[in-house]
């Protein structure tokens, strides 16, 4: 395994410790973060809004990493997230692109279906 395919297989794996200053060690300062459905954020202090607000609710994270591959730079994913959120079960299908840059991530898009992740997590 690459070192670039490591450093994501192991940001991945990261989520479950629920720690976001070591989640946002993987980060070079000025990375992307773009879950597709809604507006990219730019910039660490963005992104560690966002998964300190991905982590609040939740009382257990596991990313399942289903296969990877890699491209030059770019590391592609297909996972299944799952959160437990006020007692309910949460997993969402995820397929993932990571652009490395010098051992971290640049840019990180996320490809998943907004009406899966609101169906289990309203009501």
């Amino acid at each position: 395994m690459s070192a670039n395919t490591e450093l994501v297989v192991s940001f991945c794996k990261e989520w479950s410790s629920r720690d976001i200053d070591r989640l946002m060690s993987y980060f070079t300062d000025d990375a992307v973060y773009h879950n597709i459905p809604v507006v990219p954020l730019k910039g660490k202090s963005a992104i560690q809004a966002v998964i300190t607000q991905f982590m609040a609710p939740a009382t257990a994270v596991d990313w399942e990493v289903l296969g990877v591959a890699e491209s030059g730079s770019t590391v592609f994913t297909e996972r299944v997230d799952r959160f437990e959120i006020a007692g309910k079960k949460v997993e969402l299908p995820v397929a993932g692109v990571f652009e490395i840059d010098d051992g971290k991530i640049r840019a990180w898009r996320d490809y998943f279906d907004m009406a899966t992740w609101t169906r289990q997590t309203t009501g």
